[in-house]
């Protein structure tokens, strides 16, 4: 991890010398700083990969928006003193100063905790907003949506809701020439929520048996109508840059007509099927009262749910 991050202090720092100075925000891609687990327990991943929310990994991250003075944002598994057996998959913003200005962990998961998974101990620790979070700062309402939650898009509007104007999405996505679910999703996202979508994809992933080039290319920046303003290739690369322009953004917003899918939102019309309707349930790693703080399981846990889900639906007729 240290290795990397001192490779990225020196790629970042160049690569803002050659956009310019008013380079504000850069986006990591997931995994980083460590890829993704593969035949660890998640006991095992919990003290090989996870680092500290108070750790020198973000004490070395910060360094790098302080020297640059910009805001960054990225991906990577962190443990939480009130789940002090689980983990949770993170993306942060670390603000210019070096601070964290937002953190977010991701709901949606196949094979790792989420906050949902202890959903009544979650929000009793942290509160709704800290879920949904949204930071305001000077370049924006920055938020993040995580890899393939691009894909759900109750998620981005939740943080819409909030005044989420620019989501940065650390990815590991599969690199190809014709369009991907992802990528459909992106342009999803940005245009029913008026917002720009700052994608950042995993440059290759090396170490694993999995060819390494599987998860590459199409990094790109998508403005608020849905357009693409700039893509990179495949390989490490700054190419996916472009300018974010908010007066714009919110000149937009504030426009009536057809095009204002924002202000054209009717949320009461489907409240009450959402809340009338469970699918994915909470709490499944709930512990028991005298700890509240999670119980660690094995990864085919998320399977055996998932599993008993698409048979309860089944049986309902929804699927």
């Amino acid at each position: 991890m240290h290795t990397s991050i001192v490779r990225l202090a020196k790629q970042i720092q160049a690569s803002k010398a050659f956009l310019g100075a008013d380079t504000r925000l850069v986006v990591l891609p997931e995994y980083f700083l460590t890829g993704f687990p593969m035949r660890e327990s998640l006991h095992e991943w919990s003290h090989k990969a996870c680092i500290d929310p108070c750790g020198a990994e973000y004490e070395a991250l910060g360094r790098i928006a302080q020297d640059n003075a910009i805001f960054l944002a990225g991906n990577v598994y962190e443990t939480d003193e009130h789940f002090p057996a689980l983990y949770f998959q993170t993306s942060f913003v670390l603000a210019p100063n070096g601070d964290c200005v937002l953190r977010y962990r991701r709901l949606n998961s196949m094979f790792a905790p989420t906050p949902h998974d202890v959903w009544e101990r979650y929000l009793d620790v942290y509160g709704l907003e800290a879920v949904f979070a949204v930071a305001r700062t000077e370049i924006g309402n920055l938020a993040a949506i995580a890899s393939e939650e691009i894909l759900y898009p109750e998620l981005a509007r939740c943080l819409a809701m909030r005044g989420a104007e620019v989501f940065v999405h650390s990815s590991s996505e599969i690199g190809s020439p014709q369009v991907t679910p992802k990528n459909v999703a992106k342009l999803a996202r940005a245009l029913e929520n008026l917002a720009y979508v700052v994608s950042a994809n995993s440059a290759g992933i090396m170490g694993t048996d999995i060819p390494c080039a599987s998860t590459d290319g199409g990094s790109k920046i998508v403005d608020y109508r849905g357009l693409v303003l700039a893509e990179a290739s495949t390989g490490e690369s700054m190419v996916a840059n472009a300018d974010i322009d908010l007066n714009a953004l919110r000149h937009y917003r504030r426009r009536p007509g057809m095009n204002n899918f924002l202000a054209r939102q009717r949320f009461e019309v489907y409240a009450a099927s959402y809340s009338q309707h469970s699918f994915y349930p909470p709490n499944t790693l709930a512990s028991p009262p005298s700890t509240a703080a999670g119980a660690m399981p094995e990864r085919n846990h998320f399977a055996r749910i998932q599993a008993a889900v698409l048979e309860r639906l089944a049986k309902l007729g929804v699927i």
